[in-house]
């Protein structure tokens, strides 16, 4: 694991135990990062709690919520957090092709009207100080519907929470994309020329 700002700690006893098998249950493996977060075992599993939790929601469509987590993640720039969400993409009906070029989603041509409109309003969100327009927000009302364009800006709200605290505490990609055999996802170049990471 990359150095972090909070040194990373063994993750023991049998609350430690159940901790790793319903992370690798979740992830496919244990993060590296859970030794970071386990000085402070309660804002770990609050955090982790209501992480499920908006897994639990309904009232989006998964993908489109996907989409917004990963451009929040890459707006915030918190790799932990978009490689997750990449990882996690497949269980909410993402095509890989999509999850793979969400960090470019402006240039690329395969994202629907209304996929580019969630994905403005996350990056919108995730912006110091948010940056939402009332003509942006009216429109995905009357595409979305009042409960779920609440529940997309609640997820990007949590999201950028954990991404902001992973970025500050200095926890990197953990490579779960990786270790489960997805593409590598998207970058913008230096020249602002799309490649693979």
């Amino acid at each position: 694991m990359e150095s972090t700002r909070i040194p990373a700690i063994p993750v023991t006893g049998l609350y430690g135990a159940v901790v790793k098998t319903l992370a690798k249950r979740m992830l496919g493996k244990v993060p590296d990062s859970l030794g970071v977060m386990w000085h402070h075992r309660p804002v770990m599993m609050d955090m982790m709690k209501f992480g499920g939790r908006t897994e639990k929601w309904h009232e989006l469509d998964p993908s489109l919520g996907t989409l917004a987590t990963m451009a929040c993640a890459a707006t915030v720039g918190c790799s932990f957090c978009l490689d997750m969400h990449y990882y996690m993409s497949r269980d909410h009906g993402l095509a890989e092709e999509k999850a793979r070029e969400v960090p470019i989603w402006r240039d690329s041509t395969r994202f629907s009207p209304l996929e580019r409109r969630v994905m403005e309003y996350a990056e919108a969100m995730s912006q110091t100080p948010p940056a939402v327009t009332d003509e942006l927000s009216a429109q995905l009302l009357s595409e979305l519907g009042a409960p779920a364009l609440l529940e997309l800006a609640a997820k990007v709200g949590y999201l950028n929470a954990t991404a902001r605290m992973n970025v500050a505490v200095g926890i990197p990609s953990d490579g779960l994309a990786d270790a489960c055999g997805l593409a590598p996802l998207a970058t913008r170049a230096a020249s602002g020329v799309a490649s693979q990471s």
